[in-house]
């Protein structure tokens, strides 16, 4: 009998190596926001210790936050208003209060709206500053070295970028423009030349194309160099990708159904680029430690397509494999990973313009052993009851995490097999 059951084993193990894909995210969890969602930030607003969600809301002229509950979790969204047509925000301190201030650009009336935090995750009437023709992306970071936080913003209409320095309590001197080319819609600010101060580089999506301009070291930058990418990159990133310690560039190309990157030869020159496909059209792109191997994984947000978070992994060097696609909300704008639950892993969140929602992916990474539904350190006869109530009747503690033991991500009888086998015969199962 127990031959029998061996075998029975060897198959099932077979069948689920050879569709295993490991379930890196529990199920999405979708929370209510503002009317087309466009762009999501992950900040500690409050000063609670966990991450809260900023997200702006394109055809309703407001922001939504959303206070985190400190599981990764999240509380009914307040809103506030900001201009016309919010399409970017990024979270920083800007007066130096010890909080999280808000920048939020807004194409349609061509400005920045600064909304100063009163200290315990509410927020003040915005102040507004004037940029380029339709800002697409704000990006904030100490530009000029005096340890206060400046924003640029990349103004697709005028093919501008616009630089505002701050003058040190929250507000900003007049803005400084520099040419770029056709239609920069996204912009990253890091220190791409290795000099010690932050430079910028932007993607052009009309053109095919991303520009570096390199910061004189006083928050002015010089003229632009220009790199080939996909076709219409909309999105770009910078992360030391391939691991020697400079910073690489990747893109998100709509027009291609791809990502670009390009690896620093070391001096913020950039060498051609190495292209890999998407699961749709690529709209947004995060670059993070996914897998929690050491390295850079990229998450890509598909508009069209298979409306998905595409996850492609690193595989130590700077190249990449396309792994999983998560199924998300219809028309997924924007891709942001944070560790929302404090569990010591990336998770992810994104923004799905057609649903007015966002939806929240908790990692894996961190959690129960798998197959011990019932957190008690071993497996036991309780764990198969457990998973029956899961695979036959949708009920109790089904997070994938513990419960897909077959780890082709979705509770099937297989995984009751193997729960039987493992508890019985002390079989392992094909991931871990």
């Amino acid at each position: 009998m127990k031959r029998v059951a061996l075998i029975i084993w060897l198959l099932i193990l077979l069948e689920a190596r050879l569709s295993i894909s490991q379930t890196l995210f529990e199920n999405g969890l979708s929370y209510d926001v503002g009317e087309s969602p466009s762009s999501v930030y992950a900040s500690d607003l409050d000063g609670d210790g966990f991450l809260d969600l900023v997200v702006t809301n394109l055809d309703e002229w407001t922001i939504s936050i959303l206070k985190n509950t400190g599981k990764g979790t999240f509380d009914s969204r307040v809103n506030y208003p900001v201009g016309r047509s919010p399409i970017s925000v990024f979270a920083s301190d800007f007066d130096g209060d010890g909080d999280e201030d808000l920048a939020v650009s807004n194409i349609s009336d061509n400005t920045i709206s600064i909304l100063k935090n009163d200290g315990v995750g509410f927020f003040l009437p915005k102040t507004d500053y004037q940029t380029g023709n339709a800002p697409y992306e704000v990006y904030v970071s100490d530009l000029n070295g005096d340890g206060n936080n400046d924003f640029v913003t990349s103004n697709a209409n005028s093919n501008s970028v616009s630089v505002f320095i701050n003058i040190g309590d929250g507000t900003f001197a007049n803005r400084i423009d520099y040419p770029a080319t056709d239609q920069p819609r996204s912009a990253f600010v890091s220190d791409f030349d290795g000099d010690n101060d932050q430079d910028l580089v932007v993607a052009n999506t009309d053109v095919h194309t991303v520009s570096l301009f390199r910061n004189d070291g006083g928050g002015t930058f010089s003229p632009r160099d220009d790199y080939g990418t996909g076709l219409g990159p909309i999105s770009v990133f910078g992360a030391d990708l391939d691991g020697d310690g400079d910073q690489d560039i990747v893109t998100g190309n709509q027009h291609s159904s791809s990502v670009s990157v390009l690896r620093n030869n070391g001096d913020g020159s950039f060498s051609s680029k190495d292209d890999y496909g998407s699961g749709g059209t690529s709209n947004s792109i995060f670059a993070s430690d996914l897998d929690g191997d050491g390295d850079y994984d990229l998450a890509v947000a598909n508009l069209f397509g298979n409306s998905s978070i595409t996850i492609l992994t690193n595989n130590g060097d700077g190249s990449f494999a396309h792994l999983i696609d998560i199924g998300v909300g219809s028309y997924p704008i924007s891709v942001f990973s944070a560790d929302l639950d404090s569990d010591g892993d990336q998770d992810l969140v994104a923004t799905n313009n057609y649903n007015s929602t966002v939806t929240v992916f908790l990692s894996c990474l961190v959690h129960p052993d798998k197959g011990d539904l019932d957190d008690s350190g071993s497996l036991t006869i309780d764990d198969v009851v457990f998973l029956l109530n899961c695979v036959f009747l949708g009920t109790g503690n089904c997070l994938k995490c513990v419960s897909d033991v077959s780890c082709d991500g979705s509770l099937t009888p297989a995984d009751v097999v193997l729960e039987l086998l493992a508890v019985f015969l002390g079989a392992s199962f094909p991931c871990s």
